[in-house]
């Protein structure tokens, strides 16, 4: 059952909101003394994230791949798609396209501050800092969201990159590699970083999410080449499920009780 709130369906999508999201907007809240101008700021930068989200999205639909939905959490969205793309150009474009909404917003703040410099406005103004750091704040999450720690942007960006040469599974495997090492290397760095609690446990978090997602996305895709040709690296199949070879000669999962029944082949590509 979906523990995630709907907050509305926008160009065919459904969009959610984690619980979690309201504890971390009651921490920040809290240690602010419920400064409005501080809650004011998270909710602009949800914005920022959800633009970020939908940007992937309506890319990816611009390759015939739609979205199931988008759900925001405090470390960030998550955007399912209801495949991901096999061809390395597309995969580029659709990780690019979420920083680069990023990009727009912090371009369109740019020219905001300008105009009410040129309006006579101080900059030292709250408005004008406001907006600079609602500025800084979206180049932050660009520029952090294509480090390339695979499945972050970056990641997938280094994906695609390496696939034209090295082919899918290769890649993901360099990408996996890399990304967790920066995520290690990241979360041993945290202490040096900062004391407070609650900012080491949201950092700590989000690079256990990174961590663990890399790894269930390689799964997938080995997964996935596994099926494709019998030649390819052999993987152990998910639980309950084994490898049986078909007429046409493709090896496929299917469900172990359903394979013993009917006395398919329950080898598997390459191992068994």
């Amino acid at each position: 059952m979906r523990v995630s709130w709907k907050l509305g369906r926008f160009a065919g999508i459904d969009l959610y909101l984690h619980p979690t999201f309201l504890l971390a907007l009651a921490y920040f809240g809290g240690i602010t003394h419920g400064s409005m101008a501080m809650i004011l700021f998270i909710l602009l930068v949800f914005a920022c994230v959800v633009l970020h989200e939908f940007g992937h999205a309506l890319t990816a639909r611009r390759f015939g791949i739609e979205t199931v939905d988008i759900t925001i959490y405090p470390i960030g969205g998550v955007a399912r798609l209801t495949r991901l793309p096999r061809a390395a150009g597309a995969e580029l474009l659709i990780a690019l396209a979420g920083p680069a909404v990023n990009g727009v917003i912090a371009l369109a703040l740019w020219g905001g501050v300008a105009l009410l410099l040129d309006g006579g406005m101080s900059s030292n103004d709250g408005v004008i800092e406001f907006c600079k750091i609602l500025l800084s704040a979206n180049v932050l999450l660009g520029l952090f969201n294509m480090i390339p720690a695979f499945p972050m942007d970056g990641g997938r960006v280094l994906r695609a990159l390496l696939s034209r040469r090295l082919g899918r599974l290769r890649a993901t495997e360099i990408a996996v590699v890399l990304g967790r090492m920066i995520v290690i290397a990241f979360a041993i760095s945290l202490p040096f970083w900062t004391d407070d609690l609650g900012t080491l446990f949201i950092r700590l978090a989000l690079a256990a999410f990174i961590y663990k997602a890399a790894g269930m996305e390689l799964r997938n895709v080995r997964l996935q080449e596994a099926v494709r040709s019998p030649n390819e690296q052999a993987v152990q199949p998910p639980p309950g499920y084994v490898w049986v070879l078909q007429g046409d000669g493709v090896w496929r999962l299917a469900p172990a009780a359903f394979s013993a029944t009917v006395g398919m082949n329950r080898g598997g590509p390459g191992w068994g």
